[in-house]
């Protein structure tokens, strides 16, 4: 089923197609004015037709977040002192095997929280995992041992939290747009849940994994 902003787009720029076909009419009647209100109404359309488009494209990757909800399985299995390997197993189907360095588990996310107006469009507040790293417990190991960051996110051709930082526009139609970030001792083989709320990312133990 097509998102509801690509349909958005896509009636804009039909409507732009009306309006330019009905200025063209009008100007063959030599109605100078019609034909110029047309040709704005041509302008605007295809800029909200461009706009929609732009957004969904940005967001595609992003999952709606309406409560508390599983972003991933995680199975840790230490294999060395402070080296684990990490598996994750995400809703969608796909799954990311991980050699991290570290005691814990350390994983991030970015959340976008829109304006009540873009929520009629159908967005509402969404969220992407984008690093999972490690972390290690001792503050003098952090600053001096390596720490191998991967990324958890899909390659997009546009992302919208870069777009948030170009362009002002989109900051007048995102309320907040932040990351989040949790972590765990990864010491011992365990499977844990990696969990989004609205106030951001938690993990929790979980019992067998289901495939």
């Amino acid at each position: 089923m097509p998102e509801p902003l690509v349909i958005i787009a896509i009636l804009f720029a039909a409507l732009s197609i009306v309006f330019l076909i009905t200025g063209i009419l009008v100007l063959k009647k030599k109605r100078f004015f019609g034909a110029a209100v047309s040709l704005v109404f041509v302008l605007l359309l295809l800029a909200l037709a461009g706009l929609s488009g732009t957004m969904s494209i940005a967001t595609h990757g992003y999952r709606a977040l309406t409560h508390e909800e599983v972003a991933a399985v995680v199975k840790t299995e230490p294999i060395g002192p402070s080296r684990f390997k990490a598996w994750f197993y995400f809703p969608d189907g796909r799954e990311a095997e991980f050699s991290i360095a570290g005691e814990e588990i350390y994983v991030d996310a970015h959340i976008l929280k829109w304006k009540p107006i873009v929520n009629l469009l159908g967005l509402h507040t969404s969220y992407e995992l984008d690093r999972v790293a490690g972390r290690y417990i001792k503050l003098e190991d952090e600053q001096a041992k390596t720490r191998p960051v991967f990324s958890l996110s899909q390659i997009k051709r546009m992302d919208m939290f870069n777009l948030r930082r170009r362009y002002g526009l989109f900051r007048l139609l995102l309320d907040a747009e932040y990351g989040s970030a949790t972590f765990i001792e990864a010491n011992k083989t365990a499977l844990f849940e990696v969990r989004v709320s609205t106030t951001g990312l938690l993990i929790r133990k979980a019992g067998e994994l289901r495939k």
